[in-house]
């Protein structure tokens, strides 16, 4: 441990959790109202632990400003001003920030999409990302409060930071053109579909999908490949799914309160490493968004390796600090331990 005040950095765009996915399946909406108070209760939780230290996105909605104007924290309060445009290059603009002061942490608050974004600009970022998207595999759905409280330790460094936020896996495509993208859980081709669609995947048009983490317990496409062949986020392997005529009818939840039959062809685990091609002519999705369209002619590679952000285990964060002793202390009124009540509630 230093001297250096533990920074824990607070990214909430107001463009996560409210696009047209939520209307054309069953996923909930995120209100201003219930964002600030997720990111109250993860600041409280942080301070707790020993952050000393919060920069917080500033953005037109007050989201995270007004989820810490009424605190009252022994902790320094900074809103970062990125000259937000209410857009997801806002999320962007505020890790590359957040990189540039070295802040220690990042609470994120979105769905796959959003910690893409951050990944693509600050793959070394250790995060702790709290769900609000709609294909939500790679954010956390632990309560906000010990969140912010397993932030707060890693930010200290009183936790071991390789056991409890190991690297998280990361796919990357190299394009016809030498220009690379990534995806944190899955990057899919799809054929009769188009970029900047928001609209849930048409079974019907599947063919790859590259996934990084598989579960039968997700929604999207990682819950297609995970109902045929598991892979979690410690393990060292990826699934290709080939999809289309012939295949084997799976009913997968591909979005929140749709369940939709796709005809899956072949199954095959693949290692880190092991490069894939990806043909076209398609459209290419990563993490759920339609980004690239890609003709016959070009050629896309993908490759999944160990090299994502570091993503914090809230469980085996908050399990590590207990065993140390971290939440104990021999007097009631030990000011290390009794920050962060908002104003007494009614």
């Amino acid at each position: 441990m230093t001297d250096r005040l533990a920074t824990i950095g607070i990214i909430a765009n107001p463009v996560s959790g409210r696009d047209i996915r939520r209307v054309a399946a069953r996923g909930g909406i995120s209100s201003t109202e219930d964002k600030r108070n997720r990111i109250a209760r993860a600041v409280i939780g942080a301070v707790a632990t020993g952050a000393r230290h919060i920069v917080a996105m500033k953005e037109p909605f007050g989201i995270a400003s007004g989820a810490l104007a009424d605190l009252r924290l022994e902790a320094k309060l900074e809103i970062l001003d990125v000259g937000a445009r209410v857009d997801p290059r806002d999320t962007e603009r505020a890790a590359l920030e957040m990189k540039h002061r070295g802040v220690d942490v990042v609470i994120t608050l979105g769905g796959d999409g959003t910690n893409r974004t951050i990944a693509k600009v600050w793959p070394d970022a250790t995060l702790v990302p709290m769900s609000t998207g709609t294909n939500n595999v790679f954010p956390s759905l632990a309560e906000p409060t010990v969140a912010g409280a397993a932030a707060g330790l890693v930010a200290n460094g009183v936790v071991d930071i390789d056991v409890v936020a190991p690297r998280s896996k990361m796919i990357h495509l190299r394009l016809a053109d030498g220009s690379e993208d990534v995806a944190l859980v899955d990057a899919v081709t799809l054929a009769n579909d188009f970029v900047g669609n928001r609209m849930p995947v048409n079974p019907t048009n599947l063919r790859q999908l590259l996934v990084a983490v598989a579960r039968p317990d997700t929604i999207g496409v990682s819950s297609i490949a995970g109902l045929h062949a598991s892979c979690d986020v410690d393990q060292d392997a990826a699934i290709l799914v080939q999809c289309g005529d012939g295949g084997r009818w799976t009913n997968a939840p591909i979005a929140p309160g749709l369940y939709r039959k796709v005809p899956v062809v072949e199954v095959t685990r693949v290692g880190l490493g092991q490069e894939i091609d990806l043909v076209g002519p398609t459209t290419l999705a990563f993490d759920g968004d339609r980004e690239h369209q890609i003709s016959e002619q070009d050629p896309v590679v993908a490759v999944v390796r160990r090299d994502g952000p570091r993503v914090v285990n809230v469980g085996v964060a908050l399990a590590s600090g207990a065993s140390q002793g971290i939440f104990f202390s021999d007097s009631s009124g030990d000011p290390s331990f009794d920050h962060g009540s908002a104003a007494d509630p009614v």
